[in-house]
C-alpha cells in the first residue's frame, strides 16, 4: 500500500498547486506523469500490478508507466491522450492538481481549458527533435492564458547519451520563442528522462553536469503566492442569502468566492452597478466568523446598510472600482466544431456570477499560432481559432484585463439556441 497522508485540518490547509502538461505526440507526457505518481508513492499496489500485467501482455520492454494515466480506452489502444484529464496527488510539502492535456493541434481548446486554472505549465520536449511547432504552439497558449511559471522539460536524455551541449542547444532554442512573449516570468529548464526516472523525483546519476532542482522538488517550491491579485479588491455576488427563520429572521448575507484583494469587517465598500456605498459588518466562512477574506476564499459577506443587491452584482473598494463598460476588447480560442464565429454573431456571455446579451461588432485578426503572425483579411473563426475581437454587451460589464485578473478578466460565450460554449474569452 502506498503512504497516505491522513486528512487533517494540516492537510486541507496545505498549499495547493494546479499544473498542467504539454508536448506533442509521444514526448513522453503520459509516462512523465506515471513516473511523478510512482516514484513519489502516490499509487496503489493494485494499480501497479495492473499496468505490469498490461505491460507485459502489449509486449512492452519497460513497465509502461503511461498506462497510469491515459484513462480512455481509445487512449490506450492509441497510445494517445484525447481529453483533458485531472489527477491529484500530494506529498508533505504540498497538494497538487495535474491537468494532462493533449498535444495535437485539433485539440488546442482542451489545451485552453486545462491551462486556464494553471499555475505552472510543464512544457515537454523529445531531446532528439528539439523545438517543434508544437513547442512553440504551448508556449504561447500558456502565455496567454497568464500562465507565470514554466518548467521546460527536455525529456529523452537517455536518447542522446544525456548530453549536457544538446540540452544547452535546446534550452537556447526555447528561449528564443520565449522572449516573444509577454507573460512567462519563471522558466526552470530540467533535463529528465520519464522512461528510467532521471531528474524527475530522484537525482540523475547520468547527468551529474545538471546542478539544478529536479521536477518535483521544483514543483513543491516554486512559490506562487504573488500570482493572485491582492490589491484589486473584487467580490462577485453569486447567492443572496435570507433564512427565513426565526433564529436569523434579519439575516441578508451575500454569498460568493472572492476574486481579488483582500477584505475585513469594517472595511468601506462600493457596490456595483448601483454605486452605492456601505461597511462590511461581518464575513462568515466555513467554520465561522472570519477576520479576513482573501482570494480564492469562499465567505458569506454581511452588510451594515440594506441595499438591493442581486447575483452578478460586484462588491469591491471605493477608491479602486473594476472597469465599467459595455465595449471589450478580448482574445478569444473558438470551442465550437458546429458553429464558427463571423462578426455580428449574437450570443450570451458569460462573466464572473454575471451573464449578458452580447454582439461580436468585430473580428481585428486571428493568430496563427505556430508562428504568432496576424491574420487580418480572414473573419471567421472555426474550432481551435484563437483571435482577437470586439464585443458589445447589452448591459455595463464589471471587469478587469485579463492581465491583472485571471477571474475578472476571463468569460465564456454561450450559443443561446443550443446552450453550447462556443469560446472562452481573455479580456484585453
Amino acid at each position: 500500500m502506498s503512504h497516505e497522508i491522513p486528512i487533517d485540518d494540516g492537510y486541507l490547509d496545505m498549499d495547493l498547486l494546479r499544473f498542467t502538461t504539454a508536448g506533442s505526440v509521444d514526448d513522453g507526457k503520459s509516462t512523465l506523469i506515471g513516473r511523478l505518481l510512482y516514484d513519489s508513492k502516490n499509487t496503489f499496489e493494485d494499480q501497479i500490478e495492473a499496468v505490469e500485467a498490461t505491460s507485459k501482455k502489449r509486449g512492452d520492454e519497460h513497465v509502461n508507466l503511461a498506462l497510469l494515466t491515459d484513462g480512455l480506452r481509445a487512449e490506450r489502444e492509441q497510445g494517445i491522450t484525447i481529453d483533458v484529464a485531472y489527477r491529484y496527488f500530494a506529498t508533505p510539502k504540498r497538494k497538487f492538481i495535474i491537468a494532462d492535456t493533449p498535444g495535437h493541434i485539433q485539440y488546442t481548446r482542451n489545451m485552453v481549458t486545462g491551462a486556464s486554472t494553471a499555475n505552472l505549465a510543464i512544457i515537454l520536449i523529445d531531446a532528439r527533435t528539439g523545438v517543434i511547432e508544437q513547442t512553440c504552439r504551448h508556449a504561447f497558449i500558456a502565455d496567454l492564458l497568464r500562465i507565470r511559471h514554466v518548467i521546460v522539460a527536455v525529456n529523452k536524455m537517455d536518447l542522446v547519451e544525456h548530453s549536457e551541449e544538446r540540452f544547452n542547444e535546446i534550452v537556447a532554442q526555447f528561449k528564443e520563442f520565449a522572449s516573444r512573449l509577454n507573460n512567462i516570468v519563471d522558466m526552470t529548464p530540467i533535463p529528465i528522462s520519464a522512461l528510467h526516472g532521471d531528474n524527475v523525483v530522484d537525482k540523475s546519476t547520468n547527468m551529474d553536469w545538471y546542478e539544478g532542482p529536479t521536477l518535483l522538488y521544483h514543483l513543491e517550491n516554486v512559490y506562487i503566492g504573488s500570482d493572485q491579485n491582492h490589491v484589486d479588491a473584487r467580490f462577485p455576488v453569486q447567492w443572496v442569502i435570507r433564512p427565513h427563520s426565526d433564529e436569523h429572521h434579519d439575516f441578508r448575507g451575500y454569498a460568493g468566492r472572492v476574486a481579488g484583494g483582500v477584505f475585513k469587517p469594517g472595511d468601506d465598500v462600493i457596490v456595483q452597478p448601483s454605486g452605492f456605498t456601505t461597511k462590511i459588518k461581518a464575513i462568515e466562512g466555513f467554520k465561522g466568523q472570519e477576520s479576513e477574506a482573501f482570494a480564492p476564499l469562499s465567505c458569506t459577506i454581511t452588510l451594515e446598510d440594506e441595499i438591493d443587491i442581486s447575483r452578478g452584482d460586484m462588491i469591491s473598494k471605493p477608491n479602486n472600482p473594476p472597469k465599467k463598460d459595455q465595449l471589450i476588447e478580448a482574445m478569444i480560442c473558438w470551442f465550437s466544431e458546429d458553429s464558427q464565429l463571423s462578426p455580428r454573431s449574437k450570443y450570451i456571455l458569460r462573466h464572473t456570477t454575471n451573464e449578458v446579451k452580447a454582439v461580436v461588432q468585430e473580428v481585428r485578426y486571428k493568430v496563427n499560432i505556430n508562428t504568432l503572425h496576424k491574420i487580418e483579411d480572414d473573419k471567421t473563426f472555426t474550432l481551435n481559432e484563437i483571435g482577437r475581437v470586439s464585443i458589445r454587451t447589452s448591459a455595463p460589464l464589471l471587469f478587469d484585463s485579463y492581465r491583472r485578473n485571471r477571474t475578472t478578466g476571463s468569460f465564456v460565450l454561450i450559443d443561446a439556441q443550443t446552450n453550447e460554449t462556443v469560446a472562452a474569452g481573455m479580456i484585453v
